[in-house]
């Protein structure tokens, strides 16, 4: 029996604006303004990116403070590739990372999505509500209404 290589190599950085863009809504993630992105990736604290044969189809990044508070973001593949343990093997690298440079007392968060959940769990992370807490977001948009109490302009 003869033994292929392996197609898929994972690769510490960030992707450019472009491709980041195209491989969050390729996994059928939210796209992002492109000033955005290019304000985000070089605050990348830690980043990987999966290539297949040389063309980028999927990563993850951690961002934080460097110290005491960080999130895993943006872990996706594309579906073509999905099922073949690419986003496992994305979580490792990541969550290797964190083990290897982050603070002992560092809390690191994600936002699972759907069956993410599972394939989270696996590098221990747990769902909030067995710590009394609870995930909370906001979106920003240039029509966000300020918080009750706070006038607009201050």
């Amino acid at each position: 029996m003869t033994r292929t290589a392996n197609p898929y190599s994972l690769i510490a950085g960030v992707p450019s604006v472009e491709v980041f863009r195209r491989l969050r809504t390729d996994a059928g993630l939210s796209d992002k303004a492109p000033e955005a992105v290019e304000l985000a990736l070089p605050n990348t604290w830690h980043g990987v990116v999966l290539h297949h044969e040389g063309e980028p189809i999927g990563m993850g990044r951690i961002i934080g403070d460097g110290g005491t508070a960080f999130q895993i973001v943006d872990v996706c593949v594309h579906p073509a590739h999905q099922g073949r343990g690419l986003g496992r093997r994305i979580m490792a690298a990541l969550t290797e990372e964190l083990e290897r440079r982050a603070p002992a007392t560092a809390y690191v968060s994600l936002i699972a999505d759907g069956p993410a959940r599972f394939l989270y769990e696996r590098f221990g992370f747990a769902d909030t509500a067995a710590h009394d807490s609870i995930g909370m977001y906001r979106v920003m948009t240039r029509d966000t209404v300020p918080p009750p109490g706070r006038q607009s302009g201050r």
